[in-house]
């Protein structure tokens, strides 16, 4: 099976946001058919709203400055599907991809032929199996799995991970997880099973009471990594530079001084304080990680698509912030670092809280560009122009039909000395990313 091949394969399942099938009793068998590839090194699980992809990335480039051999799995990718299953920070080769993929298509095919499953998972669940054989094959020490949706029923909770995490939880996806923070809280917390170890970041007072009791039931002692929540990680900031924070952060283990984060803004101070709690919590299970590698490792971390500066005349800025609470983030650090101009491209999916998003990030823009990125769920230009507040100035709002239209009008509007900000969905931030690349980088 070549590449494409493998690509018309998996997209032939259905779209990854529209064929979500929660439940973990296909990717359980589809697994044990392949020879439970889960079972051949530790893992880590991170669920949550916001953060956990940064969590993921950081806590990668912890272990593998460490000389950890690591996998990594996240979702969704930017511009390859190759990015999503990672080993030793590397993408895997499209040949490797194509490989693991007809293997799982084959067991796939043979399972729902005799009867085993009523019929082929999903493009995400076949991913989480491409990835797991990747990582067995690979013999990887350490397996960092990103939760795609929710937790409870996500197929990345079936490799049953020893170490799991759970970011900070907001309003998002309420189709599928709940119309309450409790509700949403339920589903991610379900990770926390018996037996294993539990790193919690910061949370508000529903959400982390959700989970102490999800930990009750299972007897399972969590590791709160936020001292305001009587955590026993405390955080102390010193500088901002840039949009980067200098931090020194104080564990009972350890004071790790001065760290200079490698990714932008200062919510990722709590992302930070989980993957430090989390590669403390691999230490005690006998990996060996030194302190310097925990510095190094965050000062080095990187996760394309948030909060990611290209200099430029004009400069960009791509973030993903795809809900309420991301367009929050946003909008403080473009308040707090930028006092260029600023062109707005924006582009979401339609089942996204696009009144709130608006009213958080639009007024903001000197020019806002809306647009619609290749997706089925995509909101379509008119629906964004319904959400622009009523006090923004008309003249200032351009309507795009395509993104490479959004992106030539805001090379020809933005002055050298502006930033354009690229933000609403990740699908949006790899469909521009691509034509960058197609174009060496010039607007």
């Amino acid at each position: 099976m070549q590449f494409e091949q493998a690509l018309s394969y998996l997209l032939s399942l259905g779209h990854e946001t529209l064929t979500i099938k929660l439940g973990l009793k296909n990717t359980e068998t589809l697994l044990a058919a392949l020879g439970n590839p889960h079972r051949n090194f530790l893992a880590v699980q991170i669920a949550g709203t916001n953060g956990k992809g940064s969590t993921a990335g950081m806590l990668d480039s912890i272990c593998r400055l460490a000389g950890i051999r690591t996998g990594l799995f996240t979702s969704p990718h930017l511009i390859s599907i190759t990015e999503r299953v990672r080993i030793d920070g590397r993408k895997i080769s499209e040949n490797e991809f194509s490989r693991f993929t007809s293997e799982v298509k084959y067991v796939a095919q043979e399972l729902v032929a005799r009867g085993d499953l009523p019929a082929l998972p999903t493009f995400f669940e076949h991913l989480t199996a491409i990835a797991l054989l990747a990582f067995r094959e690979a013999a990887v020490e350490l397996a960092i799995l990103e939760t795609g949706l929710g937790g409870r029923l996500d197929s990345t909770t079936a490799a049953a991970a020893e170490i799991v995490a759970i970011t900070p939880i907001a309003m998002d996806h309420e189709e599928y997880l709940g119309s309450t923070i409790a509700e949403i809280a339920a589903e991610k917390a379900a990770i926390i099973r018996p037996g294993t170890t539990a790193i919690i970041g910061p949370q508000g007072f529903e959400a982390l009471d959700v989970i102490m009791r999800r930990c009750a039931e299972t007897a399972v002692t969590p590791r709160i990594a936020d001292r305001s929540k009587g955590g026993a990680c405390r955080a102390e900031l010193s500088e901002v530079t840039e949009g980067r924070c200098r931090v020194t952060f104080a564990t009972p283990n350890h004071r790790y001084e001065d760290i200079w984060l490698g990714l932008r803004g200062r919510h990722q101070i709590a992302n930070a304080g989980v993957a430090l709690a989390l590669a403390e919590s691999l230490r005690e299970r006998g990996l060996q990680i030194s302190s310097q590698a925990i510095v190094a490792g965050l000062e080095n971390a990187s996760h394309a698509g948030r909060l990611e500066l290209r200099p430029g005349q004009p400069a960009m800025l791509f973030d993903g912030a795809h809900n309420p609470a991301a367009a929050r983030v946003l909008r403080d650090y473009l308040d707090e670092f930028v006092a260029a101009p600023i062109t707005l491209i924006f582009g979401a999916m339609k089942d996204k809280r696009l009144l709130e998003m608006a009213g958080t990030l639009f007024l903001k823009a000197k020019l806002l560009i809306l647009t619609q990125p290749d997706n089925p769920r995509a909101a379509d230009v008119e629906e964004l122009a319904e959400v622009v507040p009523t006090d923004y100035e008309p003249g200032r709002v351009r309507k795009a039909a395509s993104v490479s239209e959004a992106l030539r009008i805001a090379g020809e509007l933005t002055p050298g000395n502006g930033l354009i900000c690229v933000t609403g969905s990740l699908y949006l931030i790899g469909a521009v990313q691509q034509l960058l690349r197609a174009s060496s980088g010039r607007l």
